[in-house]
C-alpha cells in the first residue's frame, strides 16, 4: 500500500529560512572537508608515517562510506524519521571529524574517515530533499538553486581552506574546525528540521538488496578510485572488483525491481524526466568534478601555479555562480522554458571548454577569467532548470528517493570521469610526445638551432662542450613535456566541449513544465 505522507510544515518564514540555511550549512561542511582533506595529504603522510600509496586510502575510505550512504538515505530517513536521521548524521560526522583530528596512525583514521564518508553522504542527500520540501512545488527551481549554490561553492573554497590551514597551522585543524560547527548545526537541525510523518502497514527492511548494493558500489568505487594505480585488468584484485561490481548491481537491480518494499524506489525512473535528468546528472558529475581534476594539474605542471594561487583564482568563479544560480531562478526561468534555458546553458558550457582548449603558455588569470564566467551562467542555466525537471511533481518520500539517486549518480559520475579523463591524458601525452620528438634532429633546422644556441649558451658560463651539449639536451626535453601537458590537456577541453553538445538531444526529451513564453 501507498505511504501517507504529511509533513510537518514550518509556520514561521523566519524558522523556513533558518531551517534551508542551517541544512545548507550542514551539506557545505560536508563537501568543504571532503575537499580540503585532498590538498592536505603530503603533510599527512609525513604526520602519519605513510606512503603515497597508503595515505590515498584517507580519501578512498570516505568515498566508499559515501557510496553506501547515499542511495540509502531516503530509506533510513523514512525508518527512523528525517529529524533523528539528520541530526544523527551531522553528530557522527561531527565525532567522526573530531576523531580524525586526533588520529596518530594511518588505519585510525582511515576507519574514522570512513565513518566520517557514512555520516557525510547522509549530510548530501537529505539535505537536498529537506530544501526541496521546504519551498511550495511551484517554487522548486529556487529551491535547487539554494542547493546548487552550495555544490558550488563548498569545493571551490575546500582546497582553499585545507591549503591554508596545512602550510598555517596543522592538518589536524581541517577536521577540529567541523566540531563547533557541527555541534551547531545538530542544535538548529533538532529543532527547525521537519519530519515526515509515515504510515504504513509494512516496515520490512530489504537487507538482501542492501548487501547487493554494496557490493556493487563499493566495488565499482574502488575499481575506478585505484584501476589506474594499479594497472587495471592487470591487477587480480582490480579484476575481481569489477566482476564483483557487475554482478552486484546487477543484482541490486533485480532486487529492487522485484519486491515490495525496495531500500531504493529504482522504479522511480519510470518516469522519463527523473530518468534522463539523473543520466545527465551522471554526465555533469563526469565533466564538471572530472574538470575540477585536471584544471588544477593544468595550470600547476603546464603554467607553474602553486596550489594556493589555483585555489584563490577559483573563489570568483564560485561567487559568480552564486549569482548565477539566483538571476537563473529569479529571473531567467521566468522569462523563458526550462528546456530552452537547459540548452542554452549546455551551449555557454560548450563555448567555455571549447576556449580553454586554445590555451597557451601565456595563459594568465585574465585568459582564464571570462570563459570562467561564462561557465558560471553556463552551469546555472542548465543545473537549476535541468534539476527541476527531474523533480517536477515529487514530494516526500519519493523526493528523498528521488535526491538521493541523484547524488549517487553524480559521485558515480565524478569518479568515472576522472578515471576515464585519467586514460585519455595518459595516451594523449604518449602520442604527442612521440609526435614532437620526430622533429627533434639534426635535420630539423629549428630544433638544430635551439640546440645548438643552448650548447653556446651554457659553454660560455663555463661547461665543456659534453656537458652543455647534455643540458642543452635536458633543457629541449623539458619544454617538449610542458608543450605535451598542454598540448594534451586542451586536446581535452576540445573533447569535452563536443560531449556536452552532444547532449543537446537528451534535453528535447525531457518535458518542461507548460508557460506562455515556451518555445520548444
Amino acid at each position: 500500500m501507498e505511504a501517507v505522507i504529511q509533513q510537518k510544515i514550518q509556520t514561521s518564514s523566519f524558522g523556513k529560512w533558518i531551517l534551508v540555511g542551517t541544512v545548507l550549512t550542514c551539506a557545505i561542511m560536508e563537501l568543504i572537508d571532503s575537499t580540503a582533506v585532498s590538498v592536505a595529504r603530503a603533510d599527512m603522510m609525513g604526520s602519519l608515517g605513510a606512503t603515497s600509496v597508503e595515505i590515498a586510502w584517507v580519501v578512498t575510505a570516505y568515498a566508499l562510506g559515501n557510496v553506501i550512504t547515499v542511495p540509502l538515505s531516503a530509506m533510513l530517513s523514512d525508518r527512523f524519521g528525517r529529524k533523528l536521521y539528520f541530526t544523527t548524521s551531522v553528530l557522527l560526522f561531527t565525532i567522526a571529524s573530531l576523531m580524525c583530528g586526533l588520529s596518530i596512525g594511518l588505519w585510525i583514521i582511515t576507519s574514522w574517515r570512513f565513518i566520517q564518508g557514512l555520516a557525510g553522504g547522509a549530510l548530501l542527500s537529505t539535505a537536498q530533499s529537506i530544501i526541496g520540501d521546504a519551498f511550495p512545488p511551484k517554487e522548486i527551481a529556487t529551491a535547487t538553486a539554494i542547493f546548487g549554490m552550495g555544490m558550488m561553492v563548498g569545493p571551490a573554497i575546500g582546497p582553499v581552506v585545507g591549503g591554508y590551514i596545512t602550510d598555517n597551522i596543522s592538518w589536524h585543524w581541517i577536521f577540529f574546525i567541523n566540531v563547533p560547527i557541527g555541534i551547531a548545526g545538530a542544535i538548529l537541525c533538532w529543532k527547525y528540521v521537519p519530519d515526515l510523518v509515515i504510515e504504513k502497514k509494512d516496515q520490512k527492511l530489504d537487507w538482501i538488496g542492501i548487501v547487493f548494493m554494496i557490493i556493487g558500489l563499493c566495488s565499482l568505487q574502488y575499481f575506478l578510485e585505484e584501476g589506474m594505480q594499479k594497472n587495471w585488468f592487470d591487477s587480480t584484485e582490480i579484476t575481481i572488483c569489477f566482476f564483483a561490481s557487475v554482478l552486484g548491481i546487477a543484482a541490486f537491480i533485480w532486487r529492487e525491481l522485484g519486491i515490495d518494499y525496495p531500500a531504493v524506489k529504482i522504479k522511480l525512473y519510470k518516469n522519463r524526466n527523473l530518468a534522463i535528468g539523473h543520466f545527465m546528472n551522471l554526465i555533469l558529475g563526469m565533466l564538471l568534478i572530472g574538470l575540477s581534476f585536471i584544471f588544477p594539474l593544468f595550470v600547476q605542471i603546464t603554467l607553474g601555479w602553486t596550489a594556493t594561487h589555483q585555489g584563490l583564482f577559483l573563489i570568483f568563479p564560485a561567487l559568480a555562480s552564486i549569482v548565477a544560480m539566483m538571476f537563473v531562478s529569479k529571473v531567467v526561468l521566468k522569462k523563458i522554458s526550462y528546456r530552452m534555458s537547459a540548452i542554452m546553458g549546455i551551449i555557454l558550457f560548450a563555448v567555455f571548454l571549447i576556449m580553454l582548449s586554445s590555451s597557451s603558455p601565456d595563459s594568465s588569470e585574465k585568459t582564464f577569467l571570462w570563459p570562467f564566467i561564462i561557465n558560471s551562467f553556463g552551469k546555472a542555466m542548465l543545473t537549476v532548470p535541468l534539476m527541476s525537471m527531474a523533480l517536477m511533481g515529487l514530494r516526500g518520500q519519493d523526493l528523498a528517493q528521488a535526491t538521493g539517486l541523484s547524488n549517487i549518480m553524480r559521485q558515480l559520475g565524478a569518479a568515472i570521469g576522472i578515471a576515464l579523463l585519467n586514460i585519455y591524458i595518459e595516451h594523449q601525452n604518449a602520442f604527442v610526445r612521440n609526435d614532437m620528438i620526430t622533429h627533434i634532429s639534426e635535420y630539423n633546422s629549428i630544433s638544430a638551432d635551439r640546440i645548438t644556441s643552448y650548447r653556446s649558451m651554457f659553454e660560455s658560463m663555463g661547461y665543456s662542450p659534453e656537458d652543455a651539449l647534455s643540458v642543452a639536451y635536458r633543457l629541449i626535453e623539458k619544454s617538449i613535456n610542458t608543450q605535451m601537458q598542454l598540448v594534451s590537456y586542451d586536446n581535452v577541453y576540445m573533447v569535452l566541449g563536443i560531449i556536452m553538445l552532444l547532449c543537446i538531444p537528451l534535453i528535447l526529451l525531457i518535458k518542461s513544465p507548460q508557460r506562455k513564453t515556451d518555445s520548444l
